[in-house]
């Protein structure tokens, strides 16, 4: 496999510190606030990377952090007159909720900086006493000074960092940042040897690695991923804190996906067009917004537009359409030249688009030749197979395929509908196929079409 690493700047061959092991870890979210696409498509993205890995035989252990203590979370206790804990828990099961219904697996281990407390609190400790850090009346400050290799990762240079980091004049330099916050009057505090406080954002993802992941060689983990605004300042700082802290690399590889754009505008709450993935579920079914996502390379910034929204949902139609073809058969042995094509595609640092284009290829082969015999078992069980291991990949075709063709129809037509059919139902089974076909063409009327099965009646839009 090659992937492309961000601080070598090109792609490179996958080689994990352990054979047949990889260990992952990939920064989730801030849970003050319901999640939006940019939380959707990078999580996307590293849900396709473990499964493509775990497919290629890989044992991968997958952590995603959930940060429960910050500045915003504070503010928004204050907002609401809440509890953290209230407020945390109620958005990391907002956010579970939003990402199950992407399909998106959850993580093997997923962390909180309030559970991680003491690992924080010893790798601050740990750079006090060696000298990586000073003390200023509001917290515990990272000296950049004393890391030769700070700003490596991402190759940035002194003016560069300027726009991305918050201003104190008390501090050293501006690059330094808060490794431990002292509390306010009010505000949540944890005790410490160095003063009652809070984690600051950067050490607990430190903290974590080195708790949950970190190897006893070189470098901690094989992967770090994350949204490529994360790399500058996020992932130079935890990089810095953790050489200087236990004298090892954090990451072997650091893995960024693109941004979202609304209509071709970076998506941003200051800009008044961030879009939840709450507001998202309204209108789309999870699976149809998933496909989306996935359908653009991670490292490509992605303009979220509703016009290729809908033809990509005509895109995932056609597997759908494929699937209802060989509805109620079981799957036999996937085609290996097609299972060994999507590997080498998703293989080459994600090839989404080549692994689309041969998914696109197998369905308008496979409808060819169940035109030619639609009765040929061995066909169907391949094809439903096929359909089995896109699922497994990518995260998609996990329907059945004719209620995914009733996606958007309300709860009081489907109960019309399902009414109609139980008296054609009752009408057939009376010998009545007056009636029933009665039935029949007033439900085409409503753009009804319904199928007899050995399983009953099926019916989509």
């Amino acid at each position: 496999m090659f992937i492309y690493d961000s601080h070598a700047r090109k792609k490179l061959k996958f080689e994990p510190l352990e054979e047949g092991k990889v260990s992952i870890y990939v920064c989730g979210p801030t849970v003050y606030d319901d999640a939006h696409l940019g939380h959707a498509r990078s999580s996307i993205v590293f849900d396709l990377l473990r499964r493509v890995l775990k497919e290629l035989g890989y044992e991968v252990t997958f952590v995603k952090n959930f940060t429960d203590i910050d500045d915003k979370i504070i503010n928004k206790m204050k907002q609401n007159n809440q509890s953290l804990k209230d407020i945390t828990t109620h958005f990391i099961k907002r956010y579970k909720e939003d990402m199950h219904a992407l399909n998106v697996l959850d993580a093997d281990i997923e962390p909180k900086a309030t559970e991680t407390l003491d690992e924080i609190k010893d790798m601050v400790s740990t750079l006090i006493k060696n000298g990586y850090a000073y003390t200023l009346k509001d917290g515990v400050y990272f000296d950049t000074s004393k890391d030769k290799d700070y700003l490596t990762l991402t190759h940035k240079n002194q003016d560069e960092t300027q726009n991305r980091i918050k201003c104190n004049f008390g501090k050293k330099d501006q690059k330094d940042f808060a490794l431990w916050k002292y509390a306010k009057q009010g505000e949540p505090s944890f005790q410490a040897s160095f003063g009652g406080g809070r984690p600051g954002w950067h050490i607990e993802c430190s903290a974590m690695i080195k708790k949950y992941l970190a190897k006893n060689g070189k470098y901690q983990i094989d992967i770090h991923g994350g949204g490529s605004d994360l790399f500058f300042p996020h992932h130079e700082n935890e990089a810095a804190q953790t050489r200087c802290a236990t004298h090892q690399i954090l990451s072997k590889y650091w893995m960024h996906n693109n941004f979202v754009n609304i209509n071709g505008e970076k998506m941003s709450k200051s800009l008044g067009n961030s879009f939840f993935i709450k507001d998202a579920l309204k209108v789309y079914d999870g699976e149809i917004l998933r496909f989306y996502l996935l359908s653009t390379h991670y490292r490509s910034s992605f303009n979220f537009n509703e016009e290729d929204l809908l033809n990509s949902k005509k895109r995932l139609d056609k597997l759908y359409r494929l699937k209802k073809r060989v509805y109620g058969k079981n799957g036999n042995t996937v085609n290996k030249k097609f299972k060994k094509d999507m590997l080498e595609a998703l293989s080459d640092d994600l090839n989404i688009s080549k692994a689309l284009s041969i998914i696109d290829e197998m369905i308008s082969v496979s409808n060819e030749k169940l035109d030619l015999n639609s009765k040929d078992k061995y066909l169907q069980q391949e094809i439903i197979a096929n359909i089995s291991f896109i699922s497994n990949i990518l995260g998609i075709g996990l329907k059945d395929s004719f209620k995914y063709f009733q996606l958007g129809i309300t709860t009081e037509e489907k109960e019309i509908i399902e009414k109609l059919i139980l008296e054609r139902d009752e009408a057939k089974k009376s010998k009545n196929y007056q009636k029933a076909d009665k039935i029949r063409e007033k439900l085409l009327k409503m753009d009804i079409k319904i199928m007899d099965t050995h399983k009953g009646t099926v019916w989509e839009k």
